[in-house]
């Protein structure tokens, strides 16, 4: 079965509005269904560059290939409603040819806009932590899709390759993390969300939305969730994220997207936000700030604290770090979340430039459009003691480390010890 994609023609009654197109994708015979299917045309047609019409082209013939397979979605650890929304997206998108998704990531959910969209849209996720996917019997998977990741911020992906899984596909808006040996790889940087890039799957006619189906109106809406948070409320969208939110709007829910926007920050949050005030330092409008030991279930209170500290007066950029140390697991790692609000500040290259790569080449961290992450290990350094001395003394070392490595890119004319 073969796609044809209509060319990228749009009438415009005025600035904003779009007539309705002729039907812009038609499915020929298949072997599989045996007769020709009509893909409907949709109200908001995006012009499309030819490599995005290739690429709608590419994940039909993949998904062809595939059908009746069993598939791991596999997420970030810790899933943003971006991951979240574009997995579901595709997970629906791949049930139309017969492939069963599982969609599963191996950290927590703990910001409480993320608990409150899969609580309220019974969104279809399940966390999967490496210890349970390895007592699994894996051979039941044909292939395994990475969303809105490139499997550098994922527990799981290594176990899965031991298995040997393939990678089918990858979907991303990040920069390029490395080399991916995967079937179908569709990565925009210069996209601002992964839920974009998914809309417009929908909007090419892999999957008819129906404002009658349930299922379909949740997903739409975390799709809007999605879309809006990677774009700062739409502060931050482009045309084409401008075109996808247009698109949804036919279908999603505003009062369900309003629960989830109005869920409450939790006490344990305003604390972590407390602390990033109290001990951050501002050099050259850069506001940085360590805030000690965290929870593991408290992990997405950092990016909030990021999030807040940016809006200060005179600052453009904040970044804030804290060790989150997982009691089940004894593990301990240095996590932080950076946000800025200045254009020429590329957040993927600031965060690969100040801490590197480990052993094995991977980067600890990395970024998007005006907002970036990384993650680092304490290694042989990670466990528990009772002792208070020298649990803050730990914190010195790597507090007084992660601020050098920040501050030699921040004052690059100050000289700082090398390490």
């Amino acid at each position: 079965m073969s796609v044809q994609v209509a060319p990228n023609t749009v009438e415009q009654t005025d600035q904003f509005a779009a007539r309705p197109l002729q039907p812009s994708l038609r499915s020929q015979s298949s072997n599989h269904s045996g007769a020709n299917q009509i893909v409907q045309p949709f109200a908001y047609d995006v012009p499309r560059s030819s490599e995005q019409s290739q690429k709608v082209e590419e994940l039909h013939q993949t998904l062809e290939r595939h059908r009746g397979d069993r598939q791991l979605l596999i997420l970030q650890d810790f899933p943003d409603p971006d991951a979240l929304s574009s997995a579901w997206t595709y997970k629906l998108i791949a049930q139309k040819y017969d492939i069963q998704c599982e969609m599963v990531y191996a950290g927590t959910l703990s910001h409480q806009e993320n608990v409150a969209l899969v609580k309220l849209t019974n969104l279809p996720v399940q966390r999967l932590t490496p210890q349970v996917l390895k007592s699994r019997d894996l051979s039941k998977y044909q292939g395994c899709a990475l969303l809105d990741n490139q499997g550098t911020t994922s527990q799981l992906l290594p176990s899965v390759q031991q298995a040997g899984i393939p990678i089918t596909v990858v979907i991303d808006h990040h920069s390029m993390q490395g080399d991916l040996n995967a079937e179908f790889v569709d990565i925009r940087p210069y996209t601002r969300a992964t839920a974009t890039i998914l809309t417009q799957y929908l909007q090419a006619g892999l999957l008819k939305l129906d404002s009658n189906t349930s299922e379909h109106v949740k997903c739409a809406t975390a799709l809007m969730h999605g879309l809006r948070s990677d774009t700062n409320a739409l502060r931050q969208a482009g045309e084409e994220d401008f075109l996808a939110a247009a698109y949804l709007s036919r279908f999603y829910d505003a009062q369900l997207l309003n629960a989830v926007l109005q869920s409450s920050r939790s006490r344990q949050v305003m604390d972590v936000i407390e602390r990033a005030l109290k001990n951050r330092i501002v050099q050259n409008n850069f506001s940085i700030a360590g805030v000690g030991y965290l929870r593991y279930d408290d992990r997405d209170a950092i990016p909030q604290a990021a999030d807040f500290l940016v809006t200060e007066e005179n600052v453009h950029t904040a970044v804030v770090y804290g060790i989150v140390h997982d009691e089940d697991e004894e593990l301990e790692v240095v996590v932080g979340s950076l946000r800025t609000d200045k254009l020429t500040l590329d957040p993927d290259e600031f965060i690969k430039e100040a801490f590197g790569q480990d052993a094995q080449g991977r980067f600890f961290g990395g970024g998007r459009s005006q907002a970036g992450g990384f993650e680092i290990p304490l290694g042989f350094l990670s466990g528990f003691t009772e002792s208070s001395e020298y649990a803050k003394m730990k914190w010195g070392v790597f507090d007084a480390q992660v601020k050098q490595k920040l501050l030699r890119l921040v004052n690059p004319d100050q000289h700082y010890p090398n390490g």
